[in-house]
């Protein structure tokens, strides 16, 4: 018997929120989508990536996303889960380069299917450049 899987939508205007306390705090973030991963996760995850975090190490990467939101007074506990992928990420890749090749991004986007590596139940697209 198939299960099924009862998931509400993401909070979008908590996402706009953290990007806003994120481009405030100079963290310049390329990536920016809400993506359901139904079976890698179950639930919704606010997929974030960029150069500048690249270089850090992955704790130090997080670290940096936290402050940022931390003092934007974003209580972090209460947000959805955070996932920071880096530019050379399969699925990262694979965004970015449907985008470059064939439209601009629009905010509200919705992607699913196998997108690099992962399987996308629903997205919202913030940005990808």
């Amino acid at each position: 018997m198939a299960q099924t899987v009862l998931v509400r939508n993401p909070d979008v205007a908590a996402g706009r929120e953290m990007l806003k306390a994120l481009d405030d705090s100079r963290v310049k973030i390329d990536v920016a989508l809400w993506a359901l991963f139904l079976r890698e996760y179950g639930d919704w995850r606010l997929v974030l990536s960029s150069r500048q975090l690249d270089a850090e190490d992955p704790r130090e990467a997080y670290g940096i996303v936290f402050k940022a939101l931390d003092r934007a007074h974003i209580e972090v506990m209460k947000t959805e889960p955070i996932m920071i992928l880096r530019m050379k990420d399969p699925f990262v890749r694979e965004l970015r380069r449907s985008f470059r090749e064939k439209e601009k991004v629009r905010e509200g986007r919705n992607l699913a299917g196998t997108i690099g590596d992962r399987f996308v139940d629903h997205s919202y697209i913030y940005r990808i450049s």
